[in-house]
């Protein structure tokens, strides 16, 4: 989840690991029936979420049940990603790719992924979280199937709250702030809340969810960009207010996700805005000092909206050159069925709603998944256009200007809007 290109391609990972299928649908192309085994090749990412640990049983488990399909794994780095991707996409070197939910509009546009809409309409997406579905949609068509769920949350010291006198975690953005200036107040940290602020994708996606909760869009229902509203203007101002007061870490304007975890887990901060993981780090008494105290909620909100996240979530796509489209479709599908996501819900919460009850999956992750359940109903996508990439750095640029006392919001974001313009002309 960091830099740049590096960083919209490790979200592109981060949980977008392939998906596999339990389901006789085929793409187009090969027939599910032929008698000669077919391999299908498969890419996945080092990191977050599904790890060899999981897909490899799962991989085993598929092949025993189809023992005319072999799949073969390739895991590298998210750096490797994109170029591997760029390769293999149209050749038919690579079957089933990670999607990340920033990148299908791009992939979508270039031509390097299949078409699966057929497919995809003939599920039950009423039990999927909708942020998850619209994030493997581009004009109307689908490109890939939702695999690996993830969003930021709310993450509180229970102690400090505690010892504040404060009996539950803020609800809206105002209750946020003013919970933070009776914990600095009263001397129980020096800084309340540490963000990821740094001039990264990191810093988007805060954004996302703090614009998002003060009723903010990037781009309107027919992907245009409207990135100069009131609505986004209020969070860019909130967000500068925060370190202008002495609530934020300063030094937050240099964190990114594991810098946030760190500092919340040595006890030097109250509140911290992160990804599903920050909750078992802090958990974990060789990481941490604060085992025991760690909360989570759903993020805050205001009058215009209840809460907002961001989706930090994978799918699993099918390339353009795929030569065995109806196998590779049955692999997706069996890695995002039911079953697989409910047995290895450890480490990556399922895409399908109704899991979210489930004993398997509710024993797994008690104290989080009760609250995800309420947060990935306020799931909001970034900016789902193909120049996604330039717009981020134009935006992470602008914001920080911003965040330091070198520009105005109003300015920013014009100037945002100006660039978003002329990239979507191109």
């Amino acid at each position: 989840m960091k830099k740049i290109s590096f960083i919209i391609l490790c979200f592109l990972v981060c949980g977008t690991m392939v998906f596999a299928g339990g389901s006789n649908q085929g793409a187009t192309g090969s027939s599910g029936g032929s008698s000669s085994p077919v391999t299908i090749n498969a890419l996945f990412m080092k990191q977050a979420g599904y790890s060899e640990d999981d897909i490899n049983p799962i991989t085993a488990q598929f092949e025993k049940d189809n023992p005319g399909i072999k799949v073969n794994q390739t895991w590298v780095a998210y750096e490797e990603l994109q170029p591997k991707i760029l390769a293999a996409a149209a050749s038919g070197g690579l079957d089933v790719i990670p999607g990340d939910c920033i990148w299908t509009a791009q992939f979508a546009q270039a031509g390097l992924v299949k078409d699966l809409t057929t497919q995809i309409k003939a599920l039950n997406l009423d039990d999927i979280w909708q942020g998850a579905i619209d994030s493997i949609m581009y004009k109307g068509k689908y490109y890939g199937i939702p695999f690996l769920n993830d969003v930021k949350y709310l993450f509180y010291n229970k102690k400090m709250l505690q010892d504040a006198g404060i009996s539950a975690p803020p609800k809206t953005w105002d209750e946020f702030i003013q919970q933070c200036q009776i914990i600095k107040q009263k001397g129980i940290v020096q800084y309340p809340v540490a963000w990821c602020w740094s001039q990264a994708e990191a810093l988007i996606c805060d954004y996302t969810a703090i614009s998002g909760g003060f009723g903010g869009q990037f781009t309107d229902a027919n992907g245009n960009p409207t990135l100069n509203t009131p609505q986004n203007k209020a969070a860019l101002d909130f967000m500068y207010g925060t370190i202008q007061s002495g609530l934020t870490n300063p030094k937050s304007l240099e964190m990114l996700e594991d810098d946030v975890l760190s500092t919340f887990c040595s006890g030097n901060a109250a509140f911290g805005l992160n990804w599903t993981y920050m909750y078992n780090s802090a958990q974990d008494p060789t990481t941490s000092q604060i085992v025991g105290q760690c909360g989570i909620a759903i993020i805050p909100g205001t009058a215009a909206k209840t809460s907002a996240t961001v989706n930090g979530g994978m799918s699993s796509m099918m390339t353009s050159g795929c030569k065995n489209p109806d196998q590779a479709w049955k692999y997706m599908m069996y890695l995002s069925s039911k079953d697989v996501q409910a047995e290895h819900s450890l480490n990556a919460l399922p895409i399908w709603k109704s899991l979210y009850d489930d004993p398997r999956v509710v024993s797994a992750n008690p104290d989080v998944v009760p609250v995800a359940k309420i947060q990935y109903a306020y799931l909001l996508n970034r900016p789902m256009v193909p120049y996604y990439g330039e717009l981020s750095n134009t935006m992470q640029v602008e914001i920080q200007n911003v965040l330091l006392g070198k520009e105005s919001s109003d300015a920013a974001l014009a100037n945002i809007q100006a660039k978003a313009l002329t990239l979507q002309k191109q």
